[in-house]
This record gives structure tokens, C-alpha cells and sequence, in this order.
């Protein structure tokens, strides 16, 4: 590995680490949390989860999409472990039996 390549690790992992430890350090010296701040971190699983799936959706082929809907379907009306094996079930019936 060149010397630039392990500084750019390097400055990536401080640049982590201070982002990390920084909100950290805002939210202890905070006495009470800002409506607007809560409703900040309140949105942050839905778009953690919306970068994950969005690119899998639009990227693979039409037994991720129809796995996807399913597992969304399941996942309104069931547990979460339920919804990833609905959802795992019908890309694997896709991909075996229906040859997508």
C-alpha cells in the first residue's frame, strides 16, 4: 500500500471517529434534547434503512424486487424475522423455480 492510500485511511478514521465521539459529547452536555434534534435523530433509522434497500431495489433483477414488496408486505403485518424470511423465501423461489 502507498503512503497516501494508508493517510487517506488514516484521515477517514479520524474524521469517523471525531463525528462519533463529537455527538457524543453534544448530547451528554445537553440537559434536555431539542424538539427539532429529537425529531432529527427520531428520522435516522428510516433513512439509515432507505440507503440500505433503495439500492438494492433499483439495482437487482425482479426476484429482489418481488422479494422486497413481499418482504414490506410481511413486515406491516409481522415480526421482523418473519418479514426476512418471506422475503428470502420468495427470492430463492424466484431464482430456483421460476428461473429469474
Amino acid at each position: 500500500m502507498s503512503n497516501e492510500t494508508l493517510l487517506l485511511i488514516l484521515a477517514a478514521a479520524i474524521a469517523t471517529f471525531a463525528t462519533r465521539i463529537g455527538g457524543y459529547v453534544l448530547i451528554t452536555r445537553l440537559k434536555t434534547i431539542p424538539p427539532r434534534m429529537e425529531q432529527a435523530l427520531n428520522a435516522v433509522p428510516a433513512a439509515v434503512l432507505t440507503t440500505l434497500v433503495a439500492p438494492s431495489f433499483f439495482n437487482g433483477g425482479w426476484e429482489v424486487k418481488i422479494a422486497m414488496v413481499v418482504a414490506l408486505a410481511a413486515g406491516i403485518r409481522y415480526p421482523g424475522l418473519l418479514m426476512l424470511g418471506a422475503g428470502w423465501a420468495v427470492a430463492m423461489i424466484c431464482r430456483h423455480l421460476l428461473g429469474f
